[in-house]
């Protein structure tokens, strides 16, 4: 590590010690106990000179990337080995369209003779592709050089995993030991080197030597590339615990896997066909007089006389002739390819020829192959029926447990649903009752598809799920008024401890005179809230409850209290849902903590707010309203009659008017005062009618409630 002074910060090294100021030293170690050497950075002319952060994986930030030490549980590694999956795949598909270079040309000296010949153009293109493999393994190589692993003695453990060795000696000798050779096998271009310059050595070769010699190096350089993708799974899986993210993937992923197989085995085939058929040529040539092997290279150009005179009398192309029956060589399971002279086709053809014949037989285990006594012939029958029942076993099985993943939320509902017809019918539930059961668990089915949201949030970590809740929550409840006046802190801890509640048509929330259990703020539907006032007859109110709207007040007053008892308050008023309803509630439990924070607020604004979107407290002030305008009008009747007896007695008139007004009067006067007793007698009852609906419970706001 550095030791820097001053505007020398960074310039000398001293024993893995730094120091800041005379009075303190500051070290720094990684992972093995030895000392971090940080990097100097200036930001400006005049700055303060600091050391560069070293991040968590204990190496500064500014390395350049060839010094780098990667984790292996990095989102790069990760990424990597993805791609180089789908590579790996590419490669095993590519390696196979060698077999296709061999072809047999049909119509040589105007159709009398045959040859075999190799396809230039089609190696040309393949060697192109596989050059390009052949460098992301390379790549893939010097990634693997860099990468840290877990030490397999390391003591430090922590959720499964040990101390990162991040030497690159270590990295680079414990690979060297392990999967180096392999990774070398699987990258070196042997089929290349083989077609471009071995080959092209060779004096005396034949295009039949030459294309064997490239099938044997790409058929043992396979086995290394088929391996790679095993321990290259396995990283994968141990990382992120699939190797395809979704359930289509996966069964994408092991249906190519099958797929490649069976253009492994269709390609060989034609490889072997393309064989059969020039040993038949062979096998015949010798037993004819005349006849050299290398008539039957196509490359061969030393047609002399003896060659002209061989072409115009030989019976070995008769003889070889798959068509024929009469002839005493058997070309077994070859036979369709040579009767529709495949090898003598374009590759396009030819290849879904043969892929189609892999494809057909490793899925029916070869059982319609018709072999002959050839033993190798009977070898690879043997092996592709073996081959096909391993694969349609574990890849086509996987690709069904895959397929079946998807379905299964499916599957479980109907089940439920089965199980609760069984049981609706064993209870013999009346029809009415049914049609609720069946309503609230479709409506359940389209809102969360089967899906437990809450076992899944009590799962994850207390953060992570605050968080999850607040984005979920959060836009939803700043609808409702009463929470609009709170800060983030607050709406964070309503927002974690609310639930998700729903009701279908003509669901009872709850019940005038039942406990109440949950406070409900609506997000959709609507809601019926209705009041009888303890059942006194004639009195009904009742009122909509739309989105933003909450019910269940009443236990909030409870919540409130300083000193409240374990028993839940009873509903004032009966909830009713006439749409279907989606809400989120809180319970009685949770509902005592967010009010102790409501308490921080020490808001009046709060207390009005709440008493304005409450339908208790709107009942009963309209009431209240109601009382105070009939007494008004009372008072204002008994004023006005006042008025008119006085003016009545005053008025000056004549003796016998006043005498017979006078009748008139306490006639009148007696009848007044009657209709005014009665009035006020029906005026009081009523007060006292509405004196009975009661103020409801004025819910503590203050900050002392708890003192």
């Amino acid at each position: 590590m550095s030791r820097f002074n001053g505007d020398k910060f960074g310039s000398r090294r001293f024993n893995g010690e730094t120091s800041f100021t005379k009075q303190r030293t500051v070290r720094f170690y990684d992972e093995r106990q030895r000392p971090i050497i940080p990097t100097t950075q200036v930001s400006r002319p005049g700055a303060p000179i600091g050391i560069n952060p070293i991040n968590y994986k204990g190496q500064p930030d500014n390395l350049p990337w060839h010094k780098r030490i990667f984790d292996p549980t990095s989102d790069f590694i990760l990424g990597w080995n993805r791609v180089f999956l789908f590579c790996c795949i590419c490669a095993l598909f590519i390696d196979p369209l060698y077999f296709y270079v061999p072809t047999i040309n049909y119509n040589v000296n105007g159709g009398v003779t045959s040859c075999v010949e190799s396809d230039t153009r089609l190696s040309v293109a393949l060697t192109c592709l596989r050059s390009l493999s052949d460098l992301l393994y390379v790549i893939h190589i010097i990634i693997k050089f860099r990468t840290a692993y877990i030490h397999p003695s390391s003591t430090l453990r922590v959720f499964g995993r040990g101390e990162l060795v991040r030497d690159p000696k270590e990295i680079s000798l414990r690979y060297l030991k392990s999967d180096f050779a392999i990774d070398v096998a699987a990258a070196l271009p042997l089929p290349q080197i083989v077609i471009w310059l071995i080959i092209p050595a060779i004096k005396y070769s034949t295009s039949e030597h030459n294309n064997n010699i490239v099938a044997l190096i790409v058929l043992l350089q396979y086995i290394p590339r088929l391996y790679l993708i095993f321990p290259l799974s396995y990283e994968i899986v141990k990382a992120t615990g699939v190797v395809a993210k979704t359930a289509w993937m996966g069964a994408a992923y092991n249906l190519v896997l099958y797929l490649i197989a069976s253009h492994v085995l269709g390609s060989l085939w034609y490889l072997l066909t393309v064989d059969r058929q020039t040993t038949c040529w062979k096998e015949t040539c010798k037993d004819e007089t005349g006849c050299n092997i290398s008539y039957l290279d196509c490359s061969f150009s030393d047609k002399n006389e003896a060659y002209q005179n061989w072409t115009l009398s030989t019976q070995v192309f008769v003889n070889c002739n798959s068509s024929n029956t009469s002839i005493a060589f058997q070309f077994g399971m070859f036979q369709p390819a040579l009767d529709n002279e495949s090898p003598a086709k374009g590759f396009i053809v030819k290849y879904f020829y043969s892929f189609w014949w892999g494809l057909q037989n490793l899925s029916c285990y070869g059982q319609t192959l018709q072999v002959s006594t050839y033993i190798g012939e009977t070898v690879y029958a043997i092996f592709l029926a073996v081959l096909g029942l391993v694969l349609f076993a574990h890849l086509i099985g996987n690709v069904q447990t895959y397929l079946q993943s998807i379905t299964v939320r499916v599957e479980e509902w109907r089940l439920k649903q089965r199980d609760t017809e069984e049981w609706m019918k064993h209870r013999q539930l009346p029809s009415e009752l049914r049609d609720r059961v069946r309503r609230f668990i479709q409506y359940k089915w389209l809102a969360t598809r089967g899906v437990d949201e809450e076992s899944i949030l009590q799962s994850l970590p207390a953060d992570l799920r605050r968080d999850i809740k607040r984005h979920l929550c959060l836009d939803l409840v700043r609808r409702v008024p009463l929470f609009a006046q709170m800060d983030d802190q607050l709406l964070n801890a309503i927002c974690e401890r609310l639930v998700s509640s729903l009701s279908t048509v003509g669901t009872y929330v709850v019940r005038e005179g039942d406990p109440v259990t949950e406070m409900l703020f609506i997000i959709r539907g609507k809601l019926e809230s209705s009041t009888t006032n303890g059942g006194r007859t004639g009195f009904f109110n009742s009122t909509i409850l739309k989105p933003g709207d909450f019910c269940g007040e009443e236990l909030l007053g409870w919540a409130l209290v300083s000193k409240s008892t374990i028993n839940l308050p009873s509903s004032t008023r009966t909830v009713k849902a006439l749409v279907e309803v989606e809400a989120f509630a809180l319970r009685a439990e949770d509902l005592r903590f967010v009010a102790n924070q409501f308490r921080r607020l020490h808001s009046k604004k709060l207390q009005h707010t709440f008493r304005f979107y409450s339908h208790h407290w709107r009942t009963w002030a309209t009431c209240f309203i109601q009382a105070a305008w009939r007494r008004y009008k009372r008072r204002k009747m008994a004023k006005d009659l006042s008025m008119r007896e006085s003016l009545s007695f005053n008025s000056v008139r004549s003796e016998e008017e006043e005498e017979e007004e006078e009748n008139v009067h306490s006639s009148r006067g007696k009848q007044n005062f009657q209709n005014l007793g009665v009035k006020i007698m029906a005026a009081s009852r009523k007060v006292g009618e509405l004196r009975k609906l009661q103020k409801p419970d004025e819910p503590d706001f203050s900050a002392d409630g708890f003192e």
